[in-house]
């Protein structure tokens, strides 16, 4: 474990989680929202990519699985594009399970990562871009501390910038 929250525990990832990684990153619904495109290659090429991340980059510091309260794997939190003379980095999360849409996890997740992320890295800043259309993941969001801090565009869809900065 690597943290909790008040209902999410996160953890770090582990081999048996690559089946269900490929198949939220292949999944059409998920990507949309992640504004990014679906997975097109073999779960073996996935699976060998994932492998190598995982031990020999920094990924393993970075990415992390959220369970739920009964330790059911429900997605992932990462940050990412961190910039030490700044003491910024930029956060993402997936609830993967649909199951779990909609009853707080993302927020919880979200704040307990933040918090990590804040304490062991020492930063000052953590950012997010959303999709302007996804109302839900702001509002999770806004409930883990970010607020609304510009727009940014990228191949032609709008985002909603986001941050965090310890005690505001």
């Amino acid at each position: 474990m690597v943290a909790r929250g008040r209902r999410v525990i996160l953890r770090r990832k582990r081999m048996v989680d690559i089946q269900e990684d490929y198949a939220w990153r292949s999944d059409e619904e998920l990507t949309r929202l992640d504004a990014s495109a679906p997975l097109r290659l073999s779960f073996s090429d996935y699976a060998r990519n994932w492998n190598l991340d995982m031990r020999f980059t920094d990924t393993p510091n970075r990415y992390f699985a959220i369970e739920d309260e009964g330790g059911c794997r429900i997605g992932n939190v990462m940050f990412y594009n961190l910039n030490r003379s700044r003491a910024e980095a930029e956060v993402g999360i997936s609830i993967g399970d649909r199951a779990a849409w909609g009853k707080g996890y993302g927020s919880d997740a979200m704040h307990t990562a933040s918090r990590y992320f804040l304490e062991r890295e020492g930063l000052k800043r953590l950012y997010l871009h959303t999709l302007e259309s996804n109302e839900r993941a702001q509002k999770a969001f806004r409930r883990a501390g970010f607020v609304p801090s510009g727009v940014s565009w990228r191949d032609g869809q709008s985002f909603v910038v986001m941050e965090l900065r310890p005690g505001s």
